[in-house]
Parts: C-alpha cells; structure tokens; sequence
C-alpha cells in the first residue's frame, strides 16, 4: 500500500510538472516572443532610441537589428530581394501571424480577406525618418508586444532600406535643408540614378530587383517614407495620394472617401494633423496657394496606381527635428494598419473590381488619359497651418529672400483641386512589337505584363505612329535623354517577323502596358529614349547625285515645284540650307527610308485577328 501511495504521489507531481510544462509552452505560443519583461525591452533599444533621437544607423546595424527581430518571433521572417551594384543585398522584412513568408502563402490569406502591405523606406536615403519608424513599429508590434492586432489580418512587408548604396554614402552634409539625423546617406544610387524617378524606365539594377519582388506579391497597400523639403509649416506629415483621375474610379472613391477621410480625423486626434503635400504656386511662398498633382509612374506612388493599388507618399517636414520625424512616420503607419485591418475587405473588394475592370473591353472603349496637369482656373479656399513669415528683398542676390519667424500662423490660402487632362489614347485590343527590340520586351516582362510570342512571321494592317518636331533635351536626366515630338496616327501593312510580342490588352496590367506602349505617355519607352535610333537617318544621297534627281523631279511635277517654292519662301532656315534642300528631295523618292520616324510598335483593333494568331501559336 505505501508503495502504491508513493507511486501516485510521484505521477501527482509528474502530472503538475507536465500540465506546466504544456501550459507554459502554449502561453510561449500564444505569445509573438518571450521579450517581454522591461529588462527585456531596453534589450530591443534601436540605434536611434540609443542615441536620444538624434542618430540613424549605418546598413550593416540595420541588417544585424532586422536578422534579430527575425529571431525573437516567430511572425517575422528577414530575407533579401535583390543586390545592388556595390554589392549590398536588399533587405526586407516581413510580418506575418500566420507565417505567410512567400507570396504563394501570402496570396492564399488574402483569398480569405488579408490584404498585402508594402512599407518602403530609404528610397532616398538622407530622407530615413521610415527606416526607424519601422524597425520600431515591427518591433512593438511582434516582439514587445504593443501592437500584436496590427497584424490580425494583413501581412506587412518592409523595405528599410532600398537605396543601399547611397546609404553608405554617409555624412552630416548630405541635407542642406534638413534638421538632422547627425548624419544619413545620399539622395542616389551608387550609379548616380535616382530611384525614385525609375519606376518605369527601370534603368538601375535595385528598380529591377523591386519589379521582380512587387510582382511576386503584388502588395494590396503601398507605403513610400520620405522626408520633403520646401517652405515653413506646422504639419509633421504631409502626404501625396493619388486621388486627382489617374486611378480606378472606385479605387479612388475608397482612398479619398473612406481611407482619407478616417486618416485625417485619427491622425489629427493623435496630436498629427496632415496636409496634402505642400506644392507651391510660388516657391517658396504659401499664401499663393497649393496645387493638386497627379504622380506619373516614373514615381513610386505613381507606378502602384497603374498596377490598381493605392499608394500613399509620407512625406516628413525636413525643417522638424529627427526625433520628431520619426515619431510622425511611426504613428502614420501605426494608424493605416490599424485602418487596413478594419477596412481589408472594402479595400480588397475596389482592387479585384479594379483589376477585372482594367482587362474588360469598357475599359478599352472609353479613352484612357496619359497626361495630366492642375487646373489653376477653379480652386478652393482652405485653412492651412502654417508659420508667420515676411518676404524681403535680398541685399545679397536682389531676389525674394522668404525669412520664416517659426511662430504658428494660420492662413486661408487657395488649394487646387482640379486636373485637366493633356493627352488622351485609344487603347487596341492588343500591341505588337517587333522580335527585334528585344530590351522593350524584357522591360515588359520586368513589369509583369503578361505577352505571346507569333509562331510565325506574320504580315498583319495595324495602327501606329509617325513623329515629327523630335527634340532631346539637352542636359542628361536620370542618365538619359528625354524626348518630345509631335504625332500623328498612321495605318500601315508591316511584316512582324516570328518571335513577334502580342500584348493582349485583356489583362489586369492593361494600365501599365499602356503607360509603356503610347507615345505620349509622361514615362513611355519613347519618351525615355528606348526607340532613339528610329530618329535617325542611316542612308544619305550625294549632292551631285541630288542635284540631277531633284531637277528631274521638278520638271515632272507641278504640285512638288509649287511645294516647294512655297517652302523657300517661308522658312530662311531650309531656303538657306543647301544640303537641307536637297535632303528635302530625297525624302520623296522610292530610296527614302520608309521606317524612319515611324513608330515600329503596332496597334491592332480586331479581336478576330488576334485570336487566329493564338491559334496558329498553339498549333505550333
């Protein structure tokens, strides 16, 4: 009997040992971590707490400090998406409860209602505010625990850094207009390219990387953490959405009407009211007032609104110490994930009917906007919270020399609200572009837009381009030369060899393959210098040779001699210009270059031809 009582005493206690054991093992598992005590906390101390609120640290630090928090919970995962020129990878951070550390395990929550969100900081890396805010967020949101509900039902990307190399391009004399951090990186890459000018033209290996890793999860949300510069306000935050008719209807009837306006009301309540982003009338005077933009998709925001997502610029007041920067950002972001999880499902709704919307034939039936610019003749007046100032003429320069006093002043001051649209296109059923340009159609691809290929050397009728009036700018920007032209549209027969792109506009990324394709888009391949050499003429005649043919061509042609009579009379320029003459003539001959100035990227309308093409390709 006492060694059965003795025996049951031992399983009593092996019983309570385990049922703690198990209990304290499920309360590690109901947990994000075990940092939980305040001596664990001030483990979790940032470089920029560290510092007082005065520093940023260095990438390696950054790096270290990402890896750690992947350690200490289970619902964040560090991982890479890219290398840059320098060698750096790019790194990114992503948050999630239900472990959904790929795209395809992220892309299954969302088909139950938890949307994507991308936070991106460092694009330019003396603008750094973002990189702390989000460290800190990530870390009160899974590791001390502060925040565990902002990840209830949305998975959180984060980008601390995406400029790597300018990064470590690092000095306290990189802002001249910025208050602090003590020091911080460079506006631009190691190559000189600003990022934030890429989006499209793709041009710099980190943009390229970013594509890959966008079109893998296709973010539901973008954020984009800069710090501004411009004239004296109150406002820590002021932000950039694009709300102004670039975007899908509904997508910006819910970004202005349901995010905007509960965002404005929570970030006022919490001591940080925001302002639309503060571009002047007149720099750097803001009683002239502040005009509405739409961002063209060479800009971060802009290119998210051609792929059906909104996208939201913070932008942090330069002249506001660091600590205070961040501390904006860090609510800012704070407060839209906690409206995303609340709001996924009208959110994801507006994006999927977007997304239907864009690869349905009423969209290609309407004329789709390319260009836009504020209508300065019809504004509102709105209070603004600004700082006194009075303007003086500089004994230095004879200019206006703005001298702000820092003292809090509110004005009434016009906002304009209004776009008119500058260019507008008809959209085909489908583009084509030859085999030949090959780098367009690796861009293509590099933007997620889906093609085929012909199977055979095809001879198809199809609309394009010629141009006229072409003109590069003079001095480089962003490493290239933009051009401008004049168009007109041409119906033509053309002979698209195999290997030929079909862009099938029925698809969700018709936006974006627009913004490629047209001419007249703000960031399309011809505006960026992608189709330069159909400018250039590769054939000349010799002049004694042009000097017979153009006398023959006069004699038998009256309508050519009155032309051309009419030509030196009005422009000095040609009637002085003998080689220009003669060049004149050669153009109407059966030698002249027919593709020269001619678009080579098709346009075609019928849906009927399209689909014999996809028929011959699959029986092939």
């Amino acid at each position: 009997n006492r060694t059965i009582m003795i025996s049951k005493k031992r399983n009593s206690i092996l019983e309570r040992v385990l049922f703690g054991v198990i209990a304290g093992l499920l309360l590690l598992t109901a947990l994000p971590s075990i940092a939980r005590t305040a001596a664990d906390e001030k483990d979790w101390i940032t470089y920029f707490e560290e510092s007082g609120g005065t520093a940023t640290p260095r990438y390696d630090e950054t790096i270290e400090y990402c890896r750690r928090l992947a350690g200490a919970s289970r619902w964040i995962h560090f991982t890479t998406f890219g290398t840059s020129p320098q060698g750096r990878e790019l790194p990114l951070l992503i948050a999630s409860k239900h472990k959904a550390f790929s795209p395809k395990k992220a892309a299954r929550y969302r088909e139950k209602g938890d949307p994507v969100v991308l936070i991106q900081a460092g694009i330019h890396s003396g603008e750094i505010a973002g990189k702390d805010a989000g460290l800190m967020l990530f870390r009160d949101i899974a590791v001390t625990g502060k925040y565990p509900e902002l990840l209830d039902n949305v998975t959180v990307l984060f980008i601390p850094i995406f400029n790597v190399d300018g990064h470590e391009r690092f000095g306290p004399h990189n802002r001249i207009n910025q208050n602090g951090p003590e020091e911080m990186g460079w506006r631009t890459t190691a190559n000189s390219l600003n990022l934030n000018r890429d989006y499209l033209k793709a041009d710099a290996a980190e943009t390229q990387a970013w594509l890959g890793m966008y079109n893998e999860w296709m973010p539901d949300f973008f954020i984009d953490c800069h710090t501004t510069d411009g004239a004296d306000y109150q406002y820590v935050i002021t932000y950039i959405l694009d709300i102004f008719g670039n975007m899908d209807e509904g997508l910006t009837a819910w970004t202005r009407d349901v995010y905007l306006d509960e965002i404005n009301k929570t970030m006022a309540d919490s001591g940080y009211p925001i302002s639309p982003y503060v571009f002047l009338v007149e720099w750097p005077n803001p009683k002239r007032g502040i005009i509405s933009w739409v961002s063209t998709p060479r800009f971060a925001q802009g290119y998210t609104t051609i792929q059906n997502r909104p996208g939201l610029l913070i932008e942090t007041h330069m002249l506001k110490d660091y600590s205070t920067r961040v501390a904006g950002t860090y609510e800012m972001l704070k407060t839209t994930l906690a409206f995303l999880n609340r709001e996924r499902r009208g959110l994801l709704d507006v994006i999927d009917k977007a997304d239907a919307y864009a690869a349905s034939l009423a969209f290609r039936e309407e004329p789709f906007p390319l260009r836009f610019w504020v209508d300065k003749s019809d504004s509102v007046m709105i209070d603004f919270l600004g700082v006194s100032y009075e303007s003086v003429e500089s004994d230095l320069t004879g200019g206006k020399w703005y001298k702000f006093s820092g003292e809090p002043e509110t004005f009434e001051l016009p906002f304009f609200p209004k776009q008119k649209i500058l260019a507008v296109t008809d959209l085909p059923e489908a583009y084509i572009v030859p085999a030949e340009w090959t780098t367009v159609i690796e861009k293509l691809a590099l933007h997620g837009v889906e093609f085929e290929r012909t199977a055979e050397p095809v001879t198809l009728r199809v609309e394009s381009y010629r141009f006229s009036n072409v003109s590069w700018q003079e001095r480089p920007y962003e490493g290239r030369h933009p051009v401008t032209f004049d168009i007109e549209s041409v119906e033509m027969e053309r002979e698209f060899p195999a290997g030929s792109v079909i862009v099938d506009m029925n698809q969700r990324r018709s936006r974006v393959a627009a913004h490629l394709l047209e001419p007249k888009g703000p960031d399309s391949f011809v505006a960026w210098g992608f189709f330069d050499t159909i400018f250039e003429q590769k054939e000349y005649a010799d002049t004694y040779v042009m000097e017979r043919v153009a006398r023959e061509m006069l004699e038998g042609d009256d309508e050519l001699k009155k032309e051309f009579e009419e030509k030196m009379g009005e422009d000095s320029g040609f009637s002085s210009n003998p080689r220009g003459i003669l060049n004149w003539f050669y153009e109407r001959t059966p030698y002249w270059d027919e593709r020269k100035d001619v678009y080579p990227v098709g346009k075609m309308f019928d849906r009927r031809v399209i689909d014999e093409l996809n028929e011959t390709r699959k029986r092939e």
